[in-house]
């Protein structure tokens, strides 16, 4: 039986996990597999032991692959025989309690309020079709700080423009509503209004091309990086960079750290307690600005 290939059935399948999620998965195993068959002349999960998983990390190492790298590929093999426990087809997880190369906590890149403001307040953006779509996809991933898969899901009907909400299908198929800034009715109003006329409405997708076809991922990073080459020095320039800007900004103005993992769709709060790193930076530069003993 291939129980590499039941394995990512059950992540597809079952726990419902997106594309890019699963083809890391398949993509660390197959390394793993890889590496076990040119070690043992044979993959089997029941000849599979700790000091085979060490010396696949030890090699890993060796190849300089960065830390972080080496402890998802892992993660991945735990998972994986996880999984063969929960079927019976093991009876130990051989990837358990082996050290891994530790990883320097990496704070998340964001812009500043004002590089946003002059972006989007400056006359950047042109107000034909192209303009107003990418000025509204800059103004959606920072007004709402949603992902990258779920802003290419957005369909017209997502948005209570009246409520000033948006519905969101998030990781693991699981459904947020987001309030968005009253500012974002006008440029959804206007691009609407200049996509049905110009192209043709699509009840599937928001965003479309000049095409009509929907935007895609390639598209999306080159127009969150050639608009923020514009306003900020930021080495990386990405749609997730919004992501953490919004996060970000949020706490820096006071919000609550349970409710902005609720707004980012997080599943614990130690995936949003990342964010509390660069606020707690800002107050200290404000208590030494202000305080006189600072």
């Amino acid at each position: 039986m291939n129980y590499q290939e039941s394995f990512i059935n059950y992540l597809k399948y079952e726990k419902r996990y997106s594309p890019h999620t699963v083809t890391a998965y398949k993509n660390d195993l197959d390394q793993f597999v890889l590496f076990c068959t040119g070690m043992v002349g044979e993959f089997d999960v029941n000849r599979v032991d700790s000091k085979l998983v060490r010396s696949w990390i030890v090699s890993l190492m060796e190849n300089n692959t960065a830390p972080r790298s080496v402890s998802r590929k892992v993660t991945s093999v735990k998972i994986f025989f996880k999984y063969l426990m929960k079927e019976q087809v093991v009876v130990a997880n051989p990837a358990v309690n082996l050290p891994l190369p530790k990883i320097r906590k990496k704070l998340p890149n964001f812009l500043e309020e004002k590089n946003l403001h002059h972006l989007l307040d400056d006359g950047f953006f042109t107000d034909d079709f192209r303009g107003v779509r990418d000025k509204l996809i800059i103004t959606l991933l920072y007004g709402t700080g949603i992902r990258l898969a779920e802003l290419l899901h957005l369909k017209d009907s997502d948005f209570d423009t009246r409520g000033y909400l948006i519905k969101v299908l998030g990781k693991r198929q699981k459904e947020r509503i987001i309030p968005y800034p009253r500012s974002i009715n006008n440029l959804f109003f206007q691009y609407a209004e200049i996509r049905n006329r110009t192209i043709g409405f699509s009840p599937e997708r928001l965003l479309v091309t000049e095409r009509g076809k929907p935007v895609y991922e390639k598209l999306i990073y080159r127009v969150v990086k050639s608009n923020l080459e514009k306003v900020t020095s930021l080495e990386k320039k990405s749609p997730h960079v919004l992501r953490h800007t919004y996060a970000t900004h949020l706490l820096n103005k006071g919000a609550d750290l349970n409710a902005v993992k609720e707004l980012l769709g997080h599943a614990n709060l130690a995936a949003t307690q990342v964010y509390t790193h660069t606020t707690f930076e800002k107050l200290h530069d404000i208590y030494k600005q202000a305080h006189p003993r600072g």
